[in-house]
């Protein structure tokens, strides 16, 4: 046991205390005030004691017999209680520190989540605040149990990448509760993605920012989160309280990336159960191939349908490019995403048609408020 709180707990003033000193003052036994209280001389002792509370009851008693207000008994054994359980939660958190050690505690205190400087009850104490949770057995329950897959979450090996996983999703979560979005409309947000798809051939510098509001029209929230330490997790989509959460970051940089991820998700909030949760480029989190496969269909046909195949000559050039682009109203990043990933140009073709990107500053706006 850490040495301040053992000697924080042996200081710790007992209500019974005061009653000792009373009764000592005016030279009355314990057995003399069990008999005037009418109460057994063991439970005079242990209320003494403080293994039981003085109860309204009893504080009554005391100011009858004592002739001291039963506010001052009440106020003694609140104090008491309130300094006791605080002791006792501290105890329970030094003994969590090395779960601490899990997590990526630098960049909770870079947005300002985490505040104590050393790893001890009150950084445990923040971070429990921060999920939401009472213990490490309901983190474990709601961040961990739900969303990985059980082998993963017998291994030590795998265990800072988990807790990077459940901030990541905790981030997303805080995000959202900032929206305020009206109920889920499936043909609202259908006609959203018809909006969305401009912005992806147009590409605004205010992209992020409208997807976001295209997207809360429809009761979705889209919520961009940084990559995580072990976690280089590129989307997830969840429903919480009736709404989906779209949760996206930019790991990959490139804008065509960021588009293909965006109507991935968008594909499972439109063809998948709300109970269901999908984590993308995840390791420790089992996917279900079948829906992510639906998931990539919903995103090319969106994106460049595969018909553009059928148009393609032998040596695709970065004129034709343009022009399957113009064709199919997108931008050519895509096009060059969707030719590269199919092995029909190489990697080092066309790269100047991606746009790179970045979420920071959207990022960073969204943890002030959401702190705020």
């Amino acid at each position: 046991m850490n040495q301040s709180l053992k000697e924080e707990r042996e200081l710790l003033s007992k209500p019974g205390d005061a009653i000792l000193e009373t009764i000592e003052y005016i030279k009355m036994s314990q057995a003399e005030l069990a008999e005037r209280m009418g109460k057994t001389p063991s439970k005079i002792n242990d209320i003494i004691s403080g293994k039981e509370p003085i109860t309204f009851q009893t504080a009554l008693q005391l100011e009858k017999v004592l002739n001291i207000d039963a506010k001052f008994w009440l106020n003694r054994e609140m104090l008491y209680r309130e300094k006791l359980s605080r002791i006792e939660q501290d105890e329970a958190l030094e003994e969590c520190k090395d779960w601490l050690t899990k997590h990526p505690i630098k960049e909770l205190k870079s947005i300002g989540y985490i505040k104590a400087d050393k790893a001890g009850p009150q950084m445990v104490s923040e971070l429990l605040q921060f999920y939401g949770v009472a213990s490490t057995v309901q983190w474990e329950n709601i961040y961990i149990e739900e969303y990985a897959n059980t082998n993963f979450r017998k291994s030590s090996a795998h265990s800072t990448a988990l807790a990077s996983m459940g901030v990541w999703l905790r981030l997303g979560e805080l995000g959202m509760r900032r929206l305020k979005l009206p109920e889920f409309n499936k043909d609202q947000f259908k006609l959203s993605l018809k909006k969305i798809k401009s912005l992806v051939t147009e590409f605004p510098e205010d992209y992020a920012l409208q997807l976001q509001n295209f997207c809360s029209e429809s009761g979705v929230a889209v919520i961009y989160t940084a990559c995580l330490p072990k976690a280089p997790i590129s989307g997830a989509t969840r429903w919480i309280a009736g709404n989906p959460l779209i949760q996206l970051t930019d790991r990959y940089k490139t804008n065509d990336h960021f588009w293909f991820t965006f109507f991935h998700e968008a594909g499972h909030v439109l063809l998948h159960g709300k109970k269901e949760v999908f984590i993308e480029d995840f390791a420790e989190y089992k996917l279900n191939h079948e829906k992510e496969t639906e998931a990539n269909d919903f995103a090319t046909k969106w994106l460049l349908p595969n018909d553009f195949l059928d148009e393609l000559s032998d040596r695709i050039t970065e004129q034709e490019v343009r022009k399957i682009a113009r064709t199919y109203n997108t931008h050519p990043a895509i096009v060059i995403g969707r030719l590269q990933n199919l092995g029909k140009i190489p990697h080092s073709f066309g790269s100047n048609f991606k746009i790179k990107i970045s979420l920071t500053y959207v990022i960073e706006e969204q943890y002030k408020n959401e702190i705020l």
